[in-house]
């Protein structure tokens, strides 16, 4: 089997869920399909929708799971094990409601930081060693606990032009690393979208 790359989009499957800002990462690998021209195709084997790249940088495998999020670990076990893929070339990219809107970070490695997805995720592979992209959606109101309503809302009008770039950001670093690594993804593209700082390169 080709140990390929796989990208991993978490979010919820079903036109009720699409585009919400919990769907941010099937939105990334939609991103990821349209330029690199793949395909979607439904996977019941592995619970998921896949669709097979050939980039400069080898095979990769975006997928979205459609086993709902808290369970996305069983679709990400089995796509691993059938292709043998190495935890080291797994990138998962997730929405995250503790960083603020417009921010990318990457991480090679980490904590779950209590997002259900990842946890499902490091359950299954029993490793925390696999790489983790988090897209930064805020929070509606700063410090408020409570926030199923606003991760399951749509990015309102005048957050459309900003996540667009959120968007293509988040795509160009999955795509340097896939083929440069993730320092050199994270060196690059970590950081916010507004203030164009970098966040850093450490790996928590």
């Amino acid at each position: 089997m080709d140990q390929g790359f796989l990208i991993v989009g978490l979010g919820n499957p079903g036109r009720k869920y699409r585009e919400t800002r919990h769907n941010a990462g099937f939105m990334v690998v939609e991103e990821l399909a349209r330029r690199w021209q793949a395909d979607w195709t439904l996977e019941s084997a592995f619970q998921s929708r896949l669709a097979r790249a050939q980039p400069p940088a080898g095979t990769v495998w975006l997928c979205q799971p459609q086993t709902y999020m808290n369970l996305s670990g069983d679709a990400v076990g089995s796509l691993t094990a059938y292709y043998r893929v190495p935890l080291n070339r797994l990138l998962v990219v997730v929405d995250d409601a503790d960083l603020p809107l417009g921010t990318v970070r990457l991480r090679p490695r980490g904590s779950s930081g209590g997002h259900h997805g990842i946890e499902s995720i490091e359950a299954r592979l029993g490793s925390r060693e696999f790489a983790r992209q988090r897209l930064g959606i805020g929070r509606s109101e700063p410090g408020e606990r409570e926030i199923t309503a606003h991760v399951l809302s749509r990015f309102r009008a005048e957050e459309q032009a900003l996540w667009r770039q959120i968007l293509e950001r988040a795509a160009d670093q999955a795509v340097t690393w896939c083929h440069d690594g993730a320092r050199e993804a994270m060196n690059r593209f970590n950081g916010s979208v507004i203030s164009n700082e970098p966040t850093g390169t450490k790996d928590n």
